[in-house]
């Protein structure tokens, strides 16, 4: 199994950037969490971070038949990007949101959300802590994707 990280504009700031909103932690140290995780769980890890919308993008392309499941941190393209919105409904990978803080606490302008409709799950305002809840949703969603796989392939054979 394998996830895809993917992190959005300014979250390479992390740390530095509003701490009482978005915490101490660094990107990094959010990273090494998330690999010990994957590690201890048996699944592989990658992690991108990119503050251009295209970039972003074609990264979920790159997902499509070699992962088995994102997390995004779309960040402020979560307000504004159809393209990423498009990109995940087109590869149709079961995709987890996270976003640091609690968007439905911040400005109106948060308050639109262009990829929650698109993705199988969103996590808001846990902090840090969002995407570990991230990465057990993710463990569980292909935990069930693997078992009707399995009961079809079973039923197909007993045919």
């Amino acid at each position: 199994m394998k996830i895809m990280v993917i992190q959005g504009p300014n979250l390479n700031m992390l740390g530095v950037r509003e701490q009482h909103i978005y915490g101490p932690m660094k990107l990094e140290q959010i990273h090494a969490q998330m690999k010990d995780f994957a590690t201890q769980n048996g699944v592989e890890i990658e992690f991108f971070q990119s503050n251009l919308e295209g970039e972003i993008v074609d990264k979920i392309q790159e997902c499509y038949g070699d992962v088995d499941s994102i997390i995004i941190n779309a960040a402020a393209y979560t307000h504004t990007s159809i393209a990423i919105r498009d990109a995940i409904s087109a590869v149709a990978i079961p995709t987890i949101e996270v976003h640091i803080s609690n968007l439905h606490r911040r400005e109106e302008f948060r308050q639109t959300n262009m990829i929650a409709p698109v993705c199988a799950s969103s996590v808001v305002g846990f902090g840090a802590f969002g995407y570990h809840l991230a990465m057990m949703g993710s463990l569980q969603i292909m935990s069930e994707i693997r078992a009707v796989q399995e009961a079809r392939q079973a039923a197909a054979s007993a045919e």
